[in-house]
């Protein structure tokens, strides 16, 4: 399963240690105004 959430709610996962796995293809480029693309990709699922 899939699941969406935005971007501040997927940092707000991370800054407490348990941010899911991203698929950067499926990924809007407005979530690098709140996330780097370093950070999303350290989580990217292949």
């Amino acid at each position: 399963d899939r699941w969406c959430l935005c971007a501040s709610r997927w940092k707000e996962a991370l800054d407490s240690g348990v941010a899911p796995p991203v698929v950067l293809s499926g990924t809007h480029q407005k979530a690098l105004e709140v996330v780097p693309l370093e950070v999303l990709q350290e989580h990217a699922l292949i």
